[in-house]
């Protein structure tokens, strides 16, 4: 802020007066002039790196939710019972498939282009037909989203007509990546990328990735290989990955691994799980460590899928087979011999070495063999791409994080001097899936979610968060009934009738057990409780996971929903924790202030995010509950001293 400068008293009145006359209209307003010292401190202000330029460029971007919906879903998060016992339909994930012909969701493709087109040509054509996508995409969103809304009967009557409170949610919109940045990201692993580089006179031509590994999170695997991406890797060689399988469990792994081998035959399914957990000691002071680790049986089913992948691009295809002039000119587009011994074993300091971007050198002529094998992770955002790689190499490699989005640029590291890596942003696919169950799934950053009661809501519906966290209904205010009955006519109240769990109630339960109050009124902050019951969903602290479609017998014991018991949602001390890492994260999103993105709502809470997850030192306190002294304390203090 400026220095302030020290007025005098007849100076003060003077202005005052001056500014009552021109609020009166005696006078007219004075120009602004313009100050001089802020000018001189926005002047040496250093300009952004071009790592931070380059980063806001890749920030996501999404729909904002109206305010009206906010407004409603809050306030039927308050009124709608919920279902219980949970319905077993519920423990089968459905998706809608996309319908076929001109109302089906894609991908975003590349336009076609000419050699002797400029850069900015390219990127303008780029440009141009990305936002005819966008356009189509919405509008096939917005009709998907008027077709969910359930119409009512029309009744011929003079009656004038009652309106009746709505008994369900109304129903969202979907998420999916409107920047043009960020898809360019994938274009650079999964197409054919013609690089406009200019290099000694020549254009050069590069292949990136000869195999894809798509990375779905098998607790919900249909959200994360939606028909808009199947499409768009049709003509690739695609091998799908199920991770976090020891959250979801075996049983319901094999039967998304049947599922996946029924509906695409042409596909190769394998299963990892990409951390272990360290013994507990003095020195964690309680809390769970994770160390990056792979399977040694699941490191052999991905290195024998990639190499049977491998394999049959070695092969010529039919079409060249029935042409002998064509298979004696054929030569495959890879590498042919790798040491798959190596790429088995391959862990530690000497695998996981950075190197420059997806183009990186191959044969000077088309003729030659490429120098290695490259494989292309893409997926969703939270689906452990980054923690696979670190899983692979036995180290911390690339930084991976429990925010989904943490990955900005792809990055290309090498396996083995045969075999390298590229590592994808996450990028949200377009599908028929409402908001709440993608943020429900990890997806979204929970700290940029604006509609916290619809998605508690929503996933109180598939699992019982009161019986997860042991919660108690909150008190209801006792009601005197000071009514006069006749003999034999009072009711009995001895019965009292079990109230039914509102999601609110859910958020108000678990604000009151954790202590957290807002700082004006009081009260229990719903929406930092919320925050905290997506994030542990999403993180797996609260274990579930959906059944395949089909499953004969979906285990729904006592109404459990999609939940999977285990236990130890209180045991952990880290669930009311939130790292450093997503701290800075949620000031950069704030910093960059993207436009179209997911907005916070706002909320009485002013609390520093900091703190977000620790609880107050007595329930109930308000904003000076911390600093109130204990009996046991003031005794502990005095035996101190």
């Amino acid at each position: 802020m400026p220095r302030r400068r020290p007025t005098s008293q007849t100076a003060k009145k003077a202005s005052i007066k001056l500014k009552r006359a021109v609020k009166r209209g005696d006078l007219p307003a004075p120009d602004k002039q313009p100050s001089v010292n802020r000018t001189q401190r926005r002047a040496t202000v250093t300009p952004a790196s071009d790592a931070i330029q380059s980063s806001r460029k890749l920030q996501s971007a999404f729909v904002k939710l109206p305010d009206h919906f906010l407004e409603q879903t809050k306030t039927l998060a308050a009124q709608l019972p919920l279902t219980r016992p949970i319905l077993v339909e519920s423990c089968v994930l459905s998706v809608p498939p996309s319908s076929v012909g001109p109302d089906t969701l894609s991908c975003p493709r590349r336009p076609k282009w000419r050699f002797d087109m400029s850069k900015k040509e390219v990127e303008r054509n780029e440009e141009g037909l990305f936002r005819k996508w966008l356009a189509q995409t919405d509008d096939l969103v917005q009709r998907w989203q008027d077709s969910q809304i359930k119409e009512q009967p029309v009744v011929d009557t003079e009656i004038p007509e009652i309106t009746e409170e709505p008994t369900e949610m109304p129903p969202s919109t979907t998420y999916f990546e409107r920047n043009l940045e960020v898809w360019r990201q994938l274009y650079v692993i999964v197409q054919y990328h013609y690089s406009v580089l200019m290099y000694e006179g020549r254009w050069r031509v590069t292949e990136i990735s000869q195999i894809i590994l798509v990375l779905i999170d098998s607790r919900a695997p249909l959200l994360h290989y939606p028909p808009s991406l199947d499409t768009y890797l049709s003509n690739r060689r695609v091998i799908l990955v199920l991770t976090k399988v020891d959250i979801s469990g075996s049983e319901r792994v094999n039967g998304w691994i049947r599922y996946f081998n029924e509906q695409y035959p042409r596909l190769r399914v394998v299963q990892v799980r990409s951390y272990a957990e360290k013994e507990i000691s003095a020195r964690h002071q309680g809390r769970r460590q994770h160390e990056p680790h792979i399977p040694q049986s699941f490191r052999a089913q991905l290195v024998d899928a990639i190499r049977q992948e491998h394999s049959a691009m070695l092969d010529p295809p039919e079409t060249v087979k029935a042409k002998p002039e064509r298979l004696e000119a054929w030569k495959p587009s890879v590498k042919r011999e790798i040491d798959w011994d190596r790429v088995l074993s391959a862990e530690g300091d000497q695998v996981g070495t950075q190197v420059g971007g997806a183009a990186a050198p191959r044969g000077d002529t088309d003729e030659e063999e490429p120098h290695f094998l490259t494989i292309g992770l893409i997926g969703q955002p939270n689906v452990g791409k980054s923690s696979l790689l670190n899983a692979l190499f036995g180290a911390h490699k690339v930084r991976a994080s429990k925010t989904p989005g943490k990955t900005k640029h792809f990055q290309t590291l090498f396996w083995t001097p045969d075999v390298r890596l590229v590592d994808c942003p996450g990028l949200v696919m377009p599908n028929f899936v409402r908001m709440e169950t993608q943020v429900f799934s990890g997806i979204l950053p929970i700290s940029r979610v604006s509609a916290v009661p619809a998605c508690i809501f929503h996933a109180a519906e598939l699992i019982p968060l009161e019986q997860a966290y042991k919660l108690s209904p909150p008190e209801q205010p006792s009601v005197v009934d000071n009514r006069t009955w006749r003999d034999g006519e009072r009711p009995n109240s001895g019965q009292i009738k079990e109230k039914q769990w509102t999601a609110m109630d859910i958020l108000t339960s678990y604000a009151n057990l954790k202590g957290w109050v807002t700082a004006k009124g009081g009260r229990p902050d719903v929406h930092r409780a919320g925050n905290a019951i997506l994030r542990a969903l999403a993180e797996g602290r609260v274990p579930w996971a959906f059944w395949p479609p089909g499953a004969s017998h979906p285990q729904n014991d006592g109404g459990s929903g999609i939940w999977i018991p285990s236990g130890s949602e209180e045991e952990d001390s880290e669930d009311d924790e939130e790292s450093q890492e997503e701290e800075s994260e949620r000031e950069s999103d704030a910093g960059t202030g993207s436009e179209g993105g997911i907005q916070t709502e706002p909320e009485e809470s002013t609390e520093e995010q900091s703190d977000e997850d620790q609880p107050l030192s007595k329930p109930g306190g308000g904003r000076f509950g911390a600093l109130q002294i204990t009996e046991e304390g003031e005794e502990e203090s005095g035996e101190e001293d």
